[in-house]
This record gives structure tokens, C-alpha cells and sequence, in this order.
């Protein structure tokens, strides 16, 4: 399938991707902008997944202070180099987690980090109203499943909305891939520390 300058043009500006990949992508996806970004992402995933397992151990500290020193957040945010820890791309990924978790609040970095008794406890809470409601039995643990999903993207930094994406579409570890995926290496958000003041 044949496609126009204009499309690749559109899908690389949405998705940052170089232009024969965008190319490639909409000639699979015939067309579909949507499908395309899609194969896309399944292939930067794909990409930072095989670099996941080398060593992230440079990288920077960064901190961003709000509302005239009543919120701060301070973040450690890894990559393999100090070439790339350097980069002006990389400064700007800190400074916009620690925004994010200044602006959002999150408890932990992934999900894989919620202990299981507070899973747990959500489960719980999410069949007891299911069947306050009336649902069916058999809709039940997909309507838990769902809230899991929504718990997820308010309280795990990763899963998050990005706080620059209007559209809510793009979460934080889109973001962390998408600059893996240009730079090359394995970047990752280590950890981070929230501070509200007179919050003890």
C-alpha cells in the first residue's frame, strides 16, 4: 500500500518514531493512524524489554518545588551512560516525573510494587460494591478486574496519565520508553520521595 508524505509526516509527529519506521507502520496498519501508532509502541516496548535487563546505574536526581514551597518531589530517574544521563532530553524526563509526582501524588513507582494484602484489600472492596449494586456474579471479577485497572493509573506513577498529554492517553512509561526507545539505552525511574508541608 502507498502512502503519502503527509501521513508519515502526521504519525511521526505523534509518535516520535523515525520516518521509514513510520512508513513501514502505516503500510501494515493500511492506513489506520490509530493501528499504527500501535505497532509502533508494540515495537519500542519490544525494544526497551531487550534492554531491560542491562545495568541502569547513571543517571540523575532531580526536584521540582510547587506552589511557593508548600509541595516538592524529588526523583532518580537511571540510565546506562553519562552521555545520556547529560542530555538535555533526559534533564527535561527528571524535571517532568518530579512534576508529575508533585502534581499526582502517586504511592508507589509500578504496580509491581503494591504490596498483595493492599491488592487484597481493593478486591475486596470492589466485590463488596459490585454486589451492593446488584451485579450478576458472573460480571463481578471483570468489574474488579476494571477498578484494579483505574487503581492502577491513579496511585502507580508508571501507569498514570502523563500530566503533559492532554488527551490522557499517553502514561508515564510510554514516556520513559519513547526517550529508551531514541536514546538507545535502558532508562528507568527508580524511586521517588513526595514532601507537602505540615504533612509530618
Amino acid at each position: 500500500m502507498t502512502v503519502s508524505a503527509d501521513e508519515v509526516k502526521r504519525l511521526r509527529e505523534l509518535t516520535g518514531a523515525g520516518m521509514m519506521d513510520c512508513k513501514r507502520a502505516l503500510q501494515e496498519a493500511a492506513g489506520d493512524v490509530d493501528r499504527a501508532v500501535e505497532l509502533l509502541r508494540e515495537r519500542g516496548l519490544a525494544a526497551a524489554a531487550k534492554r531491560a535487563g542491562r545495568a541502569a546505574s547513571e543517571g540523575v536526581v532531580d526536584a521540582y518545588i510547587h506552589g511557593g514551597g508548600r509541595i516538592g518531589a524529588m526523583v532518580e530517574v537511571n540510565c546506562e551512560t553519562d552521555f545520556v544521563a547529560n542530555t538535555e532530553e533526559f534533564r527535561a524526563l527528571a524535571r517532568d516525573i518530579a512534576m508529575q509526582v508533585a502534581a499526582h501524588d502517586p504511592e508507589w513507582v509500578s504496580r509491581d510494587e503494591v504490596p498483595e494484602e493492599v491488592l487484597t484489600q481493593e478486591r475486596k472492596i470492589y466485590e463488596a460494591q459490585a454486589r451492593e449494586e446488584g451485579k450478576p456474579d458472573k460480571v463481578i471479577p471483570k468489574i474488579v478486574e476494571g477498578k484494579l485497572e483505574a487503581f492502577y493509573k491513579q496511585r502507580c506513577l508508571l501507569d498514570q496519565p502523563f500530566f503533559r498529554d492532554m488527551d490522557g492517553k499517553t502514561s508515564v512509561e510510554d514516556v520513559v520508553t519513547k526517550l529508551g526507545a531514541t536514546v538507545g539505552e535502558n532508562v528507568r525511574v527508580s524511586r521517588f520521595v513526595r514532601y507537602v508541608r505540615g504533612g509530618g
